[in-house]
């Protein structure tokens, strides 16, 4: 992928938009709209949306998404709701894209932006006016230096381990550990969805809590939580591991598993385990649901937690 060679330099907004004219779709919201630039359209295969429906006069929703997908660059006047670049840079396959993920263009916001900000984004760009507010959870996005005055500068966390790191410049208190690629969280803010659709061998640490869909889609690589996690922690997970050092999950941790370790250090919730169809989770104490069962460890089960440090009262969910 190329992201552009990291800039010192910082230019201004009006130099920006007249340097890509040709590439800017100009939207005005006279109010919050959920779903802005949301490749899932509203999760589409669970919901009644139209993607076809005007944001404004001329302007779909797909017009937005395809618009980016294309490379431009989308310029936002007014707050902005729910769920705003969802899943942006994801080719899904309910589409016909092939599930992995491809480059995307950027989006400009003069406005505040409702929760849930960038779940499960795995590319683009995003530039918030500084002025204005973003509302958390927020989703799988990180803060790096701007290069556009008067604007904080958004990208994707999965992209950012996976090699964007070398082109931007992270803001404390996060670090990253080039030496053993490990993204270091310590901003407190509250996310969903961290590492989402993660493909490469490095480790995110986050010191603090954690919300929704922690290490959703993950193939390869390890989230770490040294704090509690909310519900659908590790939910289609197809490989790598996902551990909560600090304690306890929400419900639905696992859903729809494929592969891959669920390490939970404490309660695991509900419904532990719906729909699993493979890999194996790890707890003190949760709530399994049909085909996932309890039981208890064997010699290798209790050699894998060791090695995180774990010792004793743990149960296997398989």
């Amino acid at each position: 992928m190329v992201f552009g060679l990291f800039s010192k330099k910082k230019s201004t907004i009006n130099d920006f938009l007249d340097k890509n004219k040709e590439r800017i779709l100009n939207i005005h919201l006279n109010e919050p709209i959920d779903c802005i630039c949301d490749f899932t359209y509203n999760f589409i295969w669970q919901s009644s949306f139209d993607y076809n429906q005007k944001v404004v006069d001329g302007v779909s929703f797909k017009d937005l998404v395809e618009h980016l997908k294309n490379g431009g660059i989308v310029y936002i006047k007014g707050n902005v709701g729910h769920r705003f670049c969802s899943s942006m840079g994801a080719d899904l396959k309910y589409f016909g894209g092939t599930g992995s993920k491809i480059d995307t263009g950027t989006v400009i916001v003069d406005g505040d932006i409702d929760t849930r900000f960038g779940i499960s984004m795995v590319s683009g760009t995003v530039y918030v006016n500084e002025h204005n507010n973003i509302k958390e959870p927020v989703g799988n996005i990180i803060e790096v230096e701007s290069d556009i005055k008067g604007y904080k500068k958004y990208i994707s966390i999965t992209q950012y381990v996976e090699g964007r790191y070398k082109d931007e410049k992270l803001l404390k208190p996060n670090k990253f550990d080039k030496n053993n690629h490990n993204l270091i969280l310590n901003d407190k803010i509250i996310r969903d969805t961290i590492g989402a659709r993660l493909e490469k061998d490095v480790t995110i640490t986050i010191n603090g809590n954690v919300d929704l869909s922690t290490g959703i889609l993950m193939k390869k690589g390890k989230v770490v939580v040294n704090g509690n996690a909310g519900k659908n922690t590790g939910a289609v997970l197809n490989g790598g591991t996902v551990i909560i050092y600090g304690g306890d999950t929400g419900d639905f941790t696992g859903f729809e598993m494929k592969n891959g370790i669920i390490i939970v250090n404490g309660n695991a919730g509900k419904f532990l385990g719906a729909k699993k169809k493979g890999g194996v989770i790890y707890a003190k104490e949760g709530s399994p649901v049909s085909p996932t069962k309890k039981y208890p460890l064997d010699k290798k089960d209790n050699e894998l937690l060791n090695k995180y440090g774990l010792f004793g009262g743990f149960y296997k969910f398989q």
